[in-house]
């Protein structure tokens, strides 16, 4: 069984900092990582894509979806495959 987090988040310029405290405080939770946001040489977007493949006790994982939940302009969705 594989856990898979999918945060969205609207503006990453204003909750990066706060995102990557919780993600580094749950550091040995996760396994991969993957950032993507548009950019160009132009603009860069406010809006991004984070998946997390997650290797922890379920527990863990409903206390990182809890502290993602509570940050403005963010949705999360887990996945369990």
């Amino acid at each position: 069984m594989a856990n898979i987090l999918i945060l969205s988040v609207e503006q990453r310029e204003a909750y990066a900092i706060k995102i990557q405290e919780i993600l580094t405080n749950s550091g040995c939770a996760i396994k991969t990582r993957l950032g993507i946001h548009d950019s160009s040489s132009q603009v860069c977007s406010q809006k991004g894509l984070i998946i997390l493949e997650l290797i922890s006790e379920k527990s863990d994982i409903d206390n990182l979806v809890l502290q993602l939940q509570k940050i403005d302009g963010v949705k999360v969705k887990l996945v369990t495959i």
